[in-house]
C-alpha cells in the first residue's frame, strides 16, 4: 500500500498544498461536521480513546500499551478497540496474536493483543460487547477519535515533537485529520511526544482550551539487542526516522537505512535484497516491533531471515509517573457520572 503521508505534508506549506487546499476545505468541513453531529452511541464500559491530530507516525501505540499497562496495576481488565488496517473481517474478531496474520487483522492489533484482549472491527460498539463479554471492564480506543462511532468518555491525542501537524492543512493537502480547533473541542488532553518544537503551535492552543499538556517521550525497552552493533536498518512505519534515532540512542552504529511505506506488506525479494545487502557489508538487520509482527506469518520470508533479525521494542515513557494513573481515573470518572445521567 502507497504511504498516506507524503513528505510535502511534513514541511512548510508550498504550491502543492495550497493547490489542494479547496480539497481541504471541503474534507475538513465534512470531518468537522461529522464530529459534531455523529450519533456517539454510548457503551456499557468506560472508554478510553488514543487519537491523533494527523496521518503519520505519532507514537500512539506504545502510549496505548503504556495506559493498558497502568489500567491492570490498578486492577482493571482492559480490553483495546481497533479498526485495524487493511483487516479482512466483517464481523467482530478477537486478535490471536499467535495465529492471526498482519494481513487480516492489522499490524497494530497484533501488538497491542501482546497486552490485553483486542477486538477488531469498524463497529465499535458492537467490538465494546465482545470485550465485555470476555470479562474486560475498561476499553481502550486505539484511533477512531475523528470517526465518532461511540461515546468517548476521555480523549488523549498524541503530538510527535519532531513533527507536529506538519504543515498544517487538512487532507489531502496536509496531515490533518480535521481542523485543529475541532478537533481540540473533543479533546480532553493532549500528549507530546519526544523532543522538539514543531507541535509547540497546537500546544499553545490546547493550553489556550484549557487542556492539559503532558509529556513522554519513546524508551528503547532493550537497548542491548543493538548496542555496539553495526545495523542495516528497515522499516515500514509512519515516522521511521523516529526509529532511526532510538536505534543511535540504543548505541548501535546506523550504517544503512531502507524505508518502505506504512503498514507494509514485504515482498520475499525485498527482504532477500535485505539480507544480501547486510551479509556484503557485515551487517546485522533490525527492524521495528510493527514490521516484525507483520513478517510473522507472512509468505515467502527467506529461510532462516526471522532467526537472525533483531527487532528494537519501544515503549511510551510519561515524564511524570502519575500521569497515566491521572488519565484512566479521570475517564472512570467521566464514566460514572455518565452513568449517573442516564
Amino acid at each position: 500500500m502507497a504511504s498516506e503521508a507524503p513528505p510535502f505534508w511534513w514541511t512548510a506549506p508550498d504550491w502543492r498544498a495550497y493547490a489542494l487546499l479547496p480539497l481541504s476545505a471541503v474534507y475538513g468541513a465534512v470531518a468537522a461536521r461529522r464530529m459534531v453531529s455523529a450519533a456517539r452511541q454510548k457503551v456499557d464500559l468506560p472508554v478510553l480513546c488514543v487519537g491523533n491530530l494527523t496521518v503519520g507516525g505519532t507514537g500512539k501505540t506504545p502510549v496505548a500499551i503504556a495506559l493498558a499497562r497502568q489500567a491492570l496495576a490498578m486492577k482493571l481488565v482492559p480490553g483495546f478497540l481497533s479498526r485495524g488496517h487493511g483487516g479482512g473481517f466483517s464481523h467482530p474478531h478477537i486478535v490471536d496474536p499467535r495465529g492471526d496474520s498482519a494481513r487480516h487483522v492489522g499490524d497494530e492489533p497484533l501488538l497491542l493483543a501482546e497486552h490485553a484482549p483486542v477486538a477488531v472491527t469498524a463497529n465499535r460498539a458492537a467490538g465494546a460487547k465482545i470485550l465485555t463479554e470476555r470479562g474486560c471492564d475498561f476499553l481502550i480506543m486505539d484511533d477512531g477519535f475523528q470517526s465518532a462511532r461511540i461515546h468517548i468518555d476521555f480523549a488523549l491525542l498524541v503530538v510527535d515533537a519532531m513533527r507536529g501537524i506538519g504543515n498544517g492543512h487538512v487532507i489531502p493537502g496536509g496531515p490533518l485529520r480535521a481542523p485543529v480547533v475541532g478537533q481540540l473541542r473533543f479533546a480532553d488532553a493532549i500528549v507530546k511526544m519526544g523532543d522538539g518544537d514543531a507541535a509547540d503551535g497546537v500546544i499553545r492552543m490546547a493550553a489556550r482550551a484549557n487542556r492539559p499538556v503532558f509529556e513522554a517521550r519513546a524508551r528503547p525497552r532493550n537497548p542491548e539487542t543493538v548496542a555496539g552493533r553495526r545495523v542495516l536498518a528497515f522499516s515500514g512505519i509512519g515516522n521511521p526516522q523516529k526509529f532511526y534515532r532510538s536505534l543511535q540512542e540504543s548505541g548501535a552504529e546506523l550504517v544503512a537505512t531502507r524505508s518502505f511505506p506504512d503498514h507494509h506488506q514485504f515482498m520475499a525479494d525485498e527482504l532477500g535484497e535485505l539480507a544480501i545487502q547486510a551479509d556484503k557489508a557485515g551487517l546485522d538487520l533490525v527492524t521495528t516491533a510493527k514490521d516484525a509482527v507483520r513478517l510473522r506469518h507472512a509468505k515467502g520470508v527467506p529461510e532462516g531471515f526471522a532467526e537472525r533479525l533483531r527487532v528494537l521494542e519501544i515503549d511510551a515513557v510519561f515524564e511524570t509517573d502519575p500521569v497515566p494513573e491521572r488519565i484512566i481515573a479521570d475517564t472512570l470518572a467521566a464514566w460514572r457520572k455518565r452513568q449517573l445521567d442516564l
